[in-house]
Order: C-alpha cells, then sequence, then structure tokens
C-alpha cells in the first residue's frame, strides 16, 4: 500500500495502536545493544519459551534502550488500560518467574523498578488511555516512572519514542504521531517556511559544534543547483559515546522523517546515513526502516501524492574517527580516503560530489518532525535563550546511574551528575567531568554549578561535542587522563596537516615523560604552547579541539602535573613508574592473603610475620592493596 492521503495515514495509525495498546498483556524486552550485551537476548528467548510452555496469551515484544542502561536487561509489562511495570536487571531465571507469575493472575514484585500508568504512554505530546481495560485491580506500590531521579528532570524529544514502540514496525511509530510532520510539510508548506520554523526554534547542530541548523538550511536552499542532498553524520567515534547508536537502534523512522523534511526544505531528492560498520544493529534496524518507508510511499517518488522525490541511501564508514568531520566524511562517501579539505567552501555551497549539501547529526534529525508538529515556540520553549531545546547526553564513567539521558540545555553539571547521574560510585569524590570526547576539556568540582549549554561550557575551555560526558572521581589522574585523549586522538589523526599529525605525537611524548618520571621543568610551559599552536594551525576540528584535554588538564590540575614533574609522585596512584608499595608493620599480622594473591611473587614472609614487597619484582598491579583487609599495605 502507498500511502497518499491524511486519511490512510490515520488509519494505519490505529493499527499501529492496537500493537502499541493490545487487548491483552504485552511483555517488552529492552533490545537495544546495551540491554543485549547485558543478557536481554537470554532473557527474550527464556519468555518465548516459557510462554509457549504455559500457553499465556500475552504479547511478547522487542524495543529499544528507555536510557536507563545501568539497570539492562530491562522488561516491561504493559497490563492493558492499567499499568506499565518496568522490572530491572532481569535474568533468564526471573523471567521465567515472572510468565508463572502471570500465569497465576499474580503481581511479580521481584527487580521492580518503577511503573508507569496509562497517563504516562504520549502519542504527538497528548495523554492518551489504554484501550480495552483489564478486569485484574493493580495496587502496586512502586515509584511512578517520572519519580524516579534518573528521569526525573528529563525531556524526552530525541528518545521520545526509544522504548515506547518496537524499532522495526512502521506503525508503531505511526501511532505515536510518525510521518505526520512530513505529511504537514508536503501538504501545506513550501521550503521557506520549513526553514523559518527550524530557525525559529533556535535548534543548533547537535553534532557538536552548534552551528544554527535552519541557517545551514538556509544557506543550501538559496544556493542554486539542480542537484542537492542531505546526509546524516552517524560516524559516532568518541569514546563512551553511544547517543547516536542508542537513537537509530530504538527510533531510526524519526531520523529518517527528519530528513525527508529537509530534503525537502532545501531541494534534495537523495540524502545518505553514513554510520560506523561497528553498529551492526543500528544499520539492520535503519535498512528495515528505510524499506518499510518506500513500501508506503513515505520515501521514494512522489511522497504523498505530492511532486517531491526522496531517496535514501546508507553508507558505512570503517571506524576512522576524522570522518566525523563533515568533509571527511563527504570524501568517504565519493569513495575517497577520508581526509578533511580547506573550508570555505562550505558542504552547503559544494558538498557531495560538489553539489549543495546539509549535513546533521542523528539527534539533529530527530528533533525535527516534533519542531514541525508542535512548532518553534513549543520547541524554544525548553534550554536557555542562547541553547534551545533539548540534547542527549551519555552519562557514563564514576557515576552510579548511567545511560542515555535527555535533558533540557542549562540544567547544571551538579544536577546531572548527583541527582540524574545519582552521584559518584563507591561514595567517592568527585574530581572532574570531561563534556565533548576526546576534544573535549575536563571540567573541575569548583564549576559544577556551571549549566550545560553551548557557551558555558566553551567558557570553561570544554565543548559540548556530541553529547558524552564522563565523569572522573578521585582515583583518576588528570596527567593519565589527558595522555588517554591525546592518544586518541593522535591514532586518529588523517595524518593531513603537519600541525595535528606531529603535534598530537609531541603532546603525547612529552605526558609519556611526565607520567613515567622523566618530565622536565618548563615542560608544562612547553605543552601550553604547543597545544595553542596545534589549535590555530590544524586543517579540522579534529585538530583545533585535540589539545583541549591537555590544556583543560593544566588548567584546573597543575598542581597535579607539577607533583609528577617535580615530586616525582602521581596524587591519584594511578602511574605506575611513580608509584611503590610497601607494607606497614604496625598493621600486617602475616596472614598472607597478600602474598598468595600477588601474580608475580613480588611479598614475602612467613605465616604471623610481618610481609615485605620486593621492589624489584613488583610490577604495581595493585593487587596486594586490593585484597588486604587490614589497610596493611600502602600506596606512595
Amino acid at each position: 500500500m502507498k500511502i497518499t492521503s491524511l486519511a490512510q495515514l490515520q488509519e494505519l495509525k490505529e493499527r499501529g495502536l492496537k500493537i502499541i495498546y493490545p487487548a491483552k498483556i504485552k511483555i517488552m524486552v529492552g533490545m537495544a545493544t546495551c540491554g543485549i550485551s547485558s543478557g536481554a537476548d537470554k532473557v527474550y528467548k527464556a519468555l518465548e519459551a516459557k510462554i509457549a510452555e504455559l500457553g499465556l496469551d500475552v504479547a511478547l515484544e522487542k524495543t529499544g534502550c528507555i536510557g536507563f542502561c545501568q539497570k539492562e536487561p530491562l522488561v516491561d509489562v504493559v497490563y492493558p488500560g492499567k499499568v506499565r511495570l518496568t522490572y530491572e536487571a532481569m535474568t533468564p531465571a526471573k523471567a521465567e518467574a515472572l510468565a508463572e507469575a502471570l500465569q497465576a493472575g499474580e503481581i511479580f514484585l521481584e527487580q521492580l523498578m518503577c511503573r508507569m500508568d496509562q497517563e504516562d504512554f504520549l502519542v504527538e505530546g497528548k495523554k492518551r488511555p489504554y484501550a480495552n481495560p483489564h478486569p485484574v485491580d493493580l495496587p502496586v506500590e512502586a515509584p511512578r516512572y517520572e519519580e524516579l531521579p534518573f528521569f526525573q528532570k528529563q525531556v524526552k524529544i530525541a528518545l521520545r519514542n526509544c522504548g515506547f514502540i518496537h524499532p522495526e514496525r512502521i506503525e508503531e511509530y505511526i501511532a505515536r504521531g510518525g510521518y505526520t510532520a512530513l505529511h504537514q510539510v508536503l501538504t501545506g508548506m513550501n521550503p521557506e517556511r520549513v526553514i523559518e520554523e527550524v530557525k525559529a526554534s533556535g535548534l543548533r547542530g547537535r553534532g557538536g559544534a552548534g552551528f544554527p541548523t535552519g541557517l545551514k538550511w538556509e544557506f543550501a536552499y538559496k544556493n542554486q543547483a539542480d542537484t542537492k542532498y542531505v546526509i546524516c553524520n552517524a560516524d559516532e567515534g568518541d569514546p563512551g559515546a553511544f547517543m547516536d547508536r542508542g537513537i537509530l537502534e530504538g527510533d531510526p523512522h524519526a531520523v529518517i522523517e527528519g530528513m525527508a523534511i529537509g530534503a525537502f526544505a532545501i531541494g534534495a531528492k537523495e540524502g545518505y546515513v553514513y554510520c560506523r560498520a561497528e553498529y551492526p544493529l543500528a544499520i539492520h534496524r535503519l535498512k528495515i526502516a528505510i524499506q518499510q518507508a518506500e513500501d508506503l510511499g513515505l520515501l521514494g517518488d512522489n511522497i504523498f501524492g505530492a511532486d517531491v522525490s526522496f531517496n535514501l541511501k546508507i553508507r558505512e564508514g570503517a571506524g576512522a574517527f576524522v570522518c566525523g568531520e563533515e568533509t571527511a566524511l563527504i570524501a568517504s562517501i565519493e569513495g575517497r580516503v577520508g581526509e578533511p579539505r580547506p573550508r570555505p567552501p562550505f558542504p552547503a555551497q559544494s558538498g557531495l560530489w560538489g553539489q549543495p549539501t546539509i549535513i546533521n547529526n542523528v539527534k539533529t534529525w530527530s528533533h525535527i518532525a516534533p519542531i514541525i508538529s508542535r512548532g518553534a515556540k513549543w520547541y524554544s520553549g525548553f534550554g536557555t535563550k542562547g541553547s534551545p531545546g533539548t540534547t542527549v547526553f551519555a552519562l557514563v564513567g564514576k557515576v552510579n546511574n548511567t545511560g542515555l539521558v535527555e535533558i533540557p540545555l542549562g540544567i547544571t553539571l551538579r544536577e546531572m551528575i548527583f541527582e540524574i547521574g545519582g552521584g559518584i560510585a563507591g561514595g567517592r569524590a568527585f574530581k572532574a567531568v570531561q563534556t565533548g570526547g576526546p576534544s573535549g576539556g575536563c571540567i573541575p568540582a569548583e564549576y559544577l554549578d556551571t549549566p550545560v549549554d553551548y557557551d558555558s561550557l566553551g567558557a570553561l575551555g570544554s565543548i559540548m561535542g556530541s553529547g558524552g560526558m564522563i565523569v572522573m572521581d578521585e582515583r583518576d589522574c588528570m596527567v593519565d587522563v589527558a595522555k588517554y585523549f591525546i592518544d586518541f586522538t593522535k591514532d586518529e589523526s588523517c595524518g593531513k596537516c603537519t600541525p595535528c599529525r606531529e603535534g598530537t605525537l609531541r603532546l603525547m611524548e612529552m605526558l609519556e615523560d611526565i607520567t613515567s618520571g622523566k618530565g622536565q621543568e618548563g615542560d608544562i610551559d612547553k605543552l601550553v604552547k604547543m597545544s595553542e599552536l596545534i589549535k590555530k594551525t590544524s586543517l579540522c576540528g579534529l585538530g583545533q579541539t585535540a589539545p583541549n584535554p591537555v590544556l583543560s588538564t593544566i588548567k584546573y590540575f597543575r598542581d597535579e602535573y607539577e607533583a609528577h614533574i617535580r615530586d616525582q609522585k602521581c596524587p591519584a596512584h594511578v602511574c605506575k613508574d611513580l608509584i611503590t608499595f610497601r607494607v606497614l608493620a604496625d598493621k600486617c599480622n602475616g596472614c598472607q592473603l597478600c602474598r598468595l594473591k600477588c601474580p608475580v611473587e613480588a611479598i614475602e614472609g612467613a605465616k604471623k610475620v610481618v610481609h615485605q614487597v620486593i621492589q624489584e619484582k613488583c610490577i604495581k598491579c595493585g593487587t596486594c592493596y586490593e585484597k588486604c583487609k587490614f589497610g596493611a599495605v600502602l600506596v606512595e
């Protein structure tokens, strides 16, 4: 069936609503990469087998990640007309017990994380009750979804459907308002009006630079050419970042619809999603989504019966971090080596195969349909004046709650880390947070009340980036952190320009010397001078931002660099060449646990006799320190 009218779209919407809100109990298993890596596939198979064994009349479905990756595998039980119960850290055994409880007409209470009442299911931003009330009363005592600290301050726009729909069923996307914005655009708007709406929303590119999206579109629209292109940059390569993957795995149609609207706005008939091959599940679901959209006439020729065509293709990247830079990405799609080129001309002027091209990130594209359907004023009501709307972060590191977090811009780092993130794991002290991935800066505790927006983070020497947020505690060495990220950017440099190719290598060599006890007086100033030179003279964004971790750690943690160089000590006890393990005679009772656990037999001593570390053999692994129950091993 080819959809050519709103009535046909509405018909498919009603069909999708019956799938989302069936007349019987529905079980959903979070089957994004995070869930599968935690065992969700085994949980799903256990449920499938047990449901068949018991002959249960329930619907078993897959869904994407709702964002709380820390609690995976997640399983939801939806009682029609009543409640949705979310279970955390499920196992195959727990899944079988859940199925048995359903057969007995009981509520499974183990692993219960939260409840979502019927009005929590939002369709097109409106509250919609379930259909067909279930006869069983469900007096479940559990926190509501929005009461959990992790979700309390989130506003989900890009992630609006993740964890709520089956990502491989277009009907479910349509049931939650999908493709109505595209219909609205093609049947009642012209390109100028679409661009003005995006400009009025204040949406800035969520890929890192934060350039106004509508302005970029306007440049491409005004550039007269017979052929134009739109591209989705899904080449997510930052360590610890998985925002784009989460959206593509949980709601691929949100990106497709956004791209179709953008193509209409600038006059493009062809687009590409450039996704790294390391995301096989995202690519798999994206391929299914594109095929489904083509089958329904939502991609291809004469979309919604209008004289508008748009075809979408996927290009898989080989994992080069530099291909996240738009001109390098374009070169890769064209079949050339993924190297950046000087700008101008910008891609909106001369991009793919020399034609006007707009490139936006996965998160940017996923905001477009809601902006059109609900209006620029609604969208700009979130966030701040200079940074409107919401953005998605991958909150990872030393926090209690890790996962995908979508917040209104302007929320503080403290709220992100200590409220949504649940504070520092193990009750340890917060030390720093890095925003913006390997090109970002490390922000210390004194700036925890800084708003999370483009300008505020930039003023601290960091960047918003594509949305990575890595939290560090007192056990992290900031010199070692800088070395880690410089090592990453050094390896990922394409090598085309000398400042980046040679400069990052020299930074790495100096940091290696400092962390190994070979640092010299004056090295800190040399690091700063070289970093500034690399930033000013590198060809593309990779080199221009690569020194940020070095500059920010020197700015805020200079004392640690000085301790490494002058005192030959690593205050965080991380750099192996600068630490020593020894046994305290007044605390050692000769239990021999450290001696037995040492992997290189570097500890000697008889039972009930004070032990000692043989320094010549010690490999500084820290096993003795971790295993000692009496605090008798000192690291200094």
